[in-house]
């Protein structure tokens, strides 16, 4: 079986013979798997009347658990934006009715968001949604085939997690 990735790194060894591309092998597929996926969620989520990044923090929430309540600062590290990109989230997210800010008993100055009634139908009927549709992407992989992929995978994006988030603190 060929992919556009095969023809891809052909093309590379024909005209830079002297560099050694086999890295394009894997991330070049990464990357093309990356665009599709990004590609399929957007759907899911324009069908669920959610943009992507509102999953984002609604389902960072939801994980939460019970009473399903975050501070904007663990919002932001879990998704990887800048203040002001989370406090306009927030405040868009407030305004459509699927969370709330509540003072942080904790800290008197500081806000707390927690994910409304709404919110969580929201995000639940998203999830099962994208698992839907994700696991069609998958369709072909066994059990123990996923298994393998998740931990090579896991093992080349643990040690970028951690950089990532060494550099935010």
């Amino acid at each position: 079986m060929r992919d556009e990735v095969d023809g891809l790194v052909e093309a590379w060894r024909t005209e830079r013979p002297d560099l050694d591309v086999s890295p394009l092998h894997v991330l070049s597929r990464v990357s093309r798997l990356a665009r599709h996926l990004d590609r399929a969620r957007r759907t899911v989520f324009t069908e669920s009347d959610l943009e992507p990044w509102e999953f984002d923090v609604l389902s960072e929430l939801r994980r939460a658990g019970p009473p399903y309540v975050l501070s904007p600062g663990r919002l932001l590290r879990a998704t990887m934006v800048t203040s002001g990109t989370m406090t306009n989230r927030i405040h868009r997210l407030e305004h459509a009715g699927l969370v709330q800010r509540e003072p942080d008993p904790a800290d008197r100055r500081g806000v707390l968001v927690q994910l409304t009634q709404r919110g969580r139908e929201r995000v639940d009927a998203a999830l099962v949604h994208l698992l839907e549709h994700e696991e069609t992407i998958l369709g072909e992989l066994s059990e123990s085939d996923r298994d393998v992929l998740a931990s090579l995978l896991r093992s080349v994006l643990s040690p970028l997690d951690g950089e990532a988030s060494h550099q935010r603190t």
